[in-house]
């Protein structure tokens, strides 16, 4: 375990660079989905159940502020064997996350739209899993504060995104039954 000293304050700016990294591949995904929810809405795509939108938005940004502020104000151990295992999962959720971005193309979207006429994709990885960003999503957000042990911010973001997910799941599933299958 690292203790007080250089080589602690070179972990905490290591993973200040990492929530970095996450935080711009994150606007860079808002890009893709805002120009994705522009060809949606062309093609006559309705966006459903927005309410929870907003608290998506806060608990995703929470959990980068958090794990910065949680490994910066306690001052975290770090565990090289738990910081290699959590930053392989961060690595495996980033790579589901763009397969499933890859599978959907333009119909990928941080919101729900519905396309009319088009049909629920069932390839990549829709094909083994029923809601594959979420599972994503989930490992993400617990593993990426573990890289440096603030398992507070893992804890609380599970369960707040627990509860978001079970709404978003929901709400999906009501909004996809529109498709023609």
């Amino acid at each position: 375990m690292l203790r007080a000293g250089a080589l602690p304050m070179v972990s905490e700016i290591l993973f200040t660079f990492l929530i970095l990294a996450v935080g711009i591949e994150r606007l860079f995904e808002l890009k893709v989905a805002n120009r994705n929810r522009s060809w949606s809405l062309q093609q006559g795509g309705q966006e459903h159940s927005s309410g929870h939108y907003p608290f998506m938005v806060v608990i995703h940004t929470a959990l980068l502020f958090g794990a910065l502020a949680e490994v910066w104000i306690f001052k975290r151990s770090v565990d090289a064997v738990m910081a290699v295992s959590m930053l392989v999962l961060v690595i495996c959720a980033q790579g589901l996350r763009w397969w499933v971005i890859k599978t959907l193309g333009p119909m990928w979207n941080t919101r729900i739209i519905v396309v009319p006429g088009f049909r629920r994709v069932d390839g990549g990885p829709f094909k083994y899993l029923a809601h594959p960003n979420y599972i994503a999503v989930a490992v993400e957000g617990f593993a990426l504060p573990l890289v440096h042990n603030a398992w507070m911010t893992a804890l609380i973001f599970s369960l707040c995104n627990a509860g978001l997910m079970w709404v978003r799941i929901t709400e999906e599933e009501k909004a996809l039954r529109l498709l023609k299958i």
